[in-house]
């Protein structure tokens, strides 16, 4: 899917912000953004995978600028707020798009086995093992990690005509996955939050709503979906099982989402919403 195959002339010169704009998904919803000429920052906690973000649209004739920005800090956020004020002018659609797991969240196995009660191996991390700072370090990336940049870009957003914020969740949030508690719960409670914050922001004009991706594969759960040798893992296999469309999502494939989310031609009266972008995984029972 082309990139430019779009057309929302609405979006042209505003001020958009992405956080992990240095990933595969979210550096895709910058490249989309600023196909339809919008002015695009790309926040990412790694300035090098942003700046090739940045570049790639640059290259392509659009505006961009790599911003290296911690999420979980505030005093970095605010120190993004005025770079992007200064080189596009104030925020007036966010994604809040950084987000992640980590194997300090996630157990080795899927179920909890009765041997396993009287003391699991060494480095089998059962789910009375799990780090509560490997928890938390998982949930508050991706909770956190949409609140504070929320808190600081907000009130820029409600200043702007159209203003729109694109929360990132998962299916995870709608069907926990086995072995990923942490980043489960997380992106459940960024669900939640999406439609607290469309009810809050509502009165100042503010729509907020949520895409919630199916399986993608990207570099971060490379491992997990393929084998050394390239062959699928297990778990790929278990996915493609409940997924009817019987693939994975390619990136380009959340750009249709995204668009109709910020383009107040098409959802002015859409606040409090999440899209599955999943193949059919939501849908499908396992019968």
């Amino acid at each position: 899917m082309n990139e430019n195959a779009f057309s929302h002339p609405n979006l042209k010169n505003r001020t958009a912000v992405v956080t992990g704009g240095g990933g595969i998904l979210c550096g895709g919803f910058s490249r989309c953004l600023a196909a339809q000429g919008a002015r695009v920052a790309v926040l990412d906690l790694n300035l090098e995978a942003a700046q090739v973000v940045a570049d790639h649209i640059t290259q392509q004739g659009g505006a961009a600028l790599a911003i290296a920005c911690n999420v979980l800090d505030k005093a970095s956020l605010e120190a993004a707020r005025e770079r992007v004020n200064e080189a596009f002018g104030p925020c007036e659609i966010l994604i809040n798009g950084a987000g992640g797991n980590h194997p300090s969240g996630t157990t080795s196995k899927e179920t909890l086995e009765p041997q396993d009660l009287d003391g699991a191996p060494d480095g089998v991390t059962t789910f009375f093992r799990l780090d509560p700072d490997g928890i938390s370090k998982v949930f508050n990336l991706n909770f956190l990690g949409t609140l504070l940049p929320t808190q600081v870009f907000a009130g820029d957003l409600a200043r702007a005509a159209h203003p729109a914020i694109v929360m990132i969740s998962s299916m995870n949030a709608i069907r926990p996955l086995t072995k990923i508690p942490a980043y489960s719960a997380a992106k459940a409670a960024v669900s939640n939050f999406t439609q607290f914050m469309a009810v809050h922001f509502a009165p100042v004009g503010i729509r907020v709503n949520a895409i919630a991706p199916g399986f993608f594969s990207t570099a971060q759960n490379k491992t997990l979906l393929w084998n050394q040798d390239g062959s699928p893992t297990p778990r790929t296999d278990k996915i493609l099982a409940a997924t009817p469309m019987h693939r994975f999502g390619l990136p380009e494939e959340l750009a249709g989402a995204l668009l109709f989310l910020c383009d107040e031609a098409y959802s002015s009266f859409v606040t409090g919403s999440m899209i599955a972008v999943d193949g059919g995984f939501s849908a499908y029972s396992g019968v």
